[in-house]
């Protein structure tokens, strides 16, 4: 009796050990009407925030894995102008939030195109904060319409593969 116990614990340990540490999974937004692949089971809130003066409640949509933060933020504005206008307030609040500064913005780029007499906006960003742990934020922020959305990676530097940011980013879809 006492080796079968141990042979199934050890199998279980077995099994534990092979999980990978990344479990992609497709999320479909039920009111933002975006889809995106999370690394792990996403949670979801709502909360109220303040970009720069305009006051929206902001839904968080995020999984955890190894540290790393895997998230997408979603909300509307009152109009298509301040839709825009919250993609940079969000990315500087990101940014102060890890401590980076010009300097230490690896990449930033913008880019807007009218889309179908919907405005379009997006800027996408590459950054790293000081610090013994440095933290890194790889964003890309995007507005269609009133609708706006934060789709980030952060984590502590060694904890966000590059492969891993690449395959959520590039999951983010809208219709």
């Amino acid at each position: 009796m006492r080796m079968t116990t141990r042979l199934l614990a050890v199998a279980c340990l077995a099994l534990v050990a092979c999980s990978p540490k990344y479990n992609w999974r497709d999320y479909a937004s039920p009111d933002a009407g975006y889809r995106v692949t999370f690394p792990a089971k996403p949670s979801s809130a709502t909360r109220s925030i303040d970009l720069d003066g305009m006051r929206v409640n902001m839904t968080m949509t995020a999984a955890e894995v190894d540290g790393a933060t895997f998230a997408v933020g979603a909300a509307e504005a009152p109009d298509a102008a301040r839709a825009r206008t919250a993609l940079d307030a969000m990315q500087r609040a990101l940014l102060r939030n890890i401590g980076a500064t010009g300097a230490t913005v690896a990449r930033k780029q913008a880019a807007s195109a009218p889309a179908g007499g919907d405005s379009r906006a997006s800027l996408d960003v590459d950054a790293t904060g000081p610090g013994p742990a440095p933290m890194r934020l790889v964003g890309h922020f995007e507005a269609r319409g009133t609708r706006f959305y934060q789709v980030i990676v952060v984590g502590k530097d060694k904890n966000v593969p590059p492969e891993q940011i690449d395959q959520f980013l590039t999951s983010f879809t809208l219709p």
